[in-house]
Formats: structure tokens, C-alpha cells, sequence
């Protein structure tokens, strides 16, 4: 059985402290920015759309700020909206940890809208690009919660259970990486296997990602620990699985409306 006594913090050079967690938004986004632009080329070489890769190097910079400004709302409001509205000024102390995977992609959402408006293109189409390489980056994320020893499991007799001695001495289901195999490595491969058919359709990987995503969330959950400042809801669903189920009946009425607009 393993004890958990990873260092959060890859290097300190006093002044500057690099995380794991902070490694893994880099990455994260340089390989889903690199891996992306290769979808695209294959999306546009399959249909009729017309779209210059510089494009999607500009969209870059607003994901990135998407992925900030709703994650971290997302934290607030989802997770501890009682606490940062007694505390005002700990809302913008992101250095500090809370970010909401689903505020994020909210945040992403919005910001995917507001660029394809202005660039006059396809909305799914800049949406399905990101949903093949978010996983990329939940990944990563994941396995650096693991890191950091944060979001834990469950307690579990399994000999594979792990102990994380700063919460307790007992073996815990290492939920974060069930998460990162999941929502990072499988869904990753699912989504990748449609995107690169040679009849394609703008929109698949979009509900696809919504769906999938959502269900493996919840399937993780069962494992995972609910927020401490929350527990479950209705007795039954973490605030997680809950956000995730809007995200499968968003996926499905995406899916619904694309097949209506093909009759």
C-alpha cells in the first residue's frame, strides 16, 4: 500500500515557486494548442469549411482567459459562494487554489461564442476542436491533484487504496487518477476516433464531449470524497455529479437539434 509524500511544488527558488499544478495548465494548453491544430487541418480537408489556422493560434489567448476568469467564478459560486461573499477580497486570490472544472467550461463556452462571432465561424466547429483536446489538459490536472494530494477518494480496503497522511491514515481510492484515466486518457482516445472520420460532422465531438464527460464524472464521484464545506446534496449527488448531469441533458439536446437539422 502506498503512502502518498508527493511535493506539490516542483521547484522553489524562493521568489518563484513552480507547482505541478501550474505545469500542467501549460502543458496542458501548449499540447491541446498543438494537437488542435492538426484536428483542424484534418476537419477542413474533410467538409467545406473555409478557415485559417491563425485563427485558431488567436483563439488561444481566449480560452486561456476563459478557462481563469470561469473556472474561478465557477469555484465561487458552485462551491463556496457563502464564504467568499463574507470574504470579497479572496476572490482573487487564484494563487491560493478553487477552480470549478465546470465553470471553466462555461467560461470556454462563452468565450469560443464571442471569438467565432467575431471572426464569423462556425461555433461547433471551434467547439469540437477544443472538446478532442480539453482531455489533454483534464489529464494533467489530474494527475497533479493527485500530486498536490487534494480531492481525494473515498476510504477502500483495496490493496491499491493509497493513504494521504496530511488528511488521515487511512487507504483512499485514488479518485483523481480513476479522473485522469476517464476524463483524460479514454475520453481523449473516444473523442479522437470520431473527430478523424472521413465523413465527420460538425458538432459530434461537441455532444459527445458533453456526454461522455458527464457520465464519467459521475462514475468518478461514487469514489471521490464530496467538498467538505458542502457534502451531498439531496442526500445523494456532489455538486460534481449534479453540474454533470446538466452537462449530459445539454449534450443530448445538442445531439437532438443536429439530427432534426438533417432532415
Amino acid at each position: 500500500m502506498y503512502t502518498h509524500n508527493l511535493d506539490p511544488v516542483l521547484l522553489d527558488f524562493g521568489i518563484l515557486v513552480i507547482r505541478w499544478y501550474s505545469l500542467a495548465y501549460i502543458f496542458g494548453i501548449i499540447l491541446g494548442w498543438w494537437v488542435g491544430k492538426k484536428i483542424a487541418r484534418h476537419i477542413i480537408k474533410t467538409t467545406s469549411l473555409k478557415f485559417k489556422l491563425s485563427y485558431f493560434d488567436d483563439l488561444i489567448s481566449y480560452l486561456i482567459i476563459s478557462i481563469i476568469i470561469g473556472g474561478r467564478l465557477g469555484y465561487i459560486i458552485f462551491y463556496n459562494l457563502e464564504y467568499y461573499i463574507a470574504n470579497p477580497f479572496d476572490m482573487i486570490k487564484v494563487w491560493e487554489g478553487g477552480m470549478s472544472f465546470h465553470g471553466a467550461l462555461i467560461g470556454v463556452i462563452f468565450g469560443t461564442y464571442f471569438f467565432s462571432k467575431k471572426k464569423n465561424i462556425s461555433t461547433l466547429f471551434l467547439l469540437d476542436i477544443i472538446a478532442c483536446v480539453s482531455p489533454i489538459g483534464i489529464f494533467f490536472g489530474r494527475v497533479a491533484n493527485f500530486i498536490n494530494g487534494e480531492l481525494i477518494g473515498k476510504a477502500t480496503s483495496g490493496s491499491w487504496g493509497i493513504i494521504f497522511p496530511t488528511v488521515d491514515m487511512l487507504p483512499r481510492h485514488p479518485s483523481q487518477l480513476y479522473e485522469a484515466v476517464l476524463e483524460g486518457a479514454i475520453l481523449f482516445l473516444i473523442l479522437n476516433f470520431f473527430v478523424l472520420k472521413k465523413k465527420y460532422k460538425i458538432g459530434t465531438c461537441s455532444y459527445l464531449f458533453l456526454i461522455l464527460y458527464g457520465v464519467f464524472r459521475i462514475i468518478s464521484e461514487f469514489f471521490r470524497e464530496p467538498d467538505v464545506q458542502l457534502g451531498y446534496l439531496f442526500n445523494l449527488l456532489s455538486m460534481g455529479s449534479i453540474l454533470s448531469l446538466f452537462m449530459i441533458i445539454t449534450g443530448i439536446f445538442i445531439l437532438i437539434n443536429l439530427k432534426k437539422n438533417e432532415k
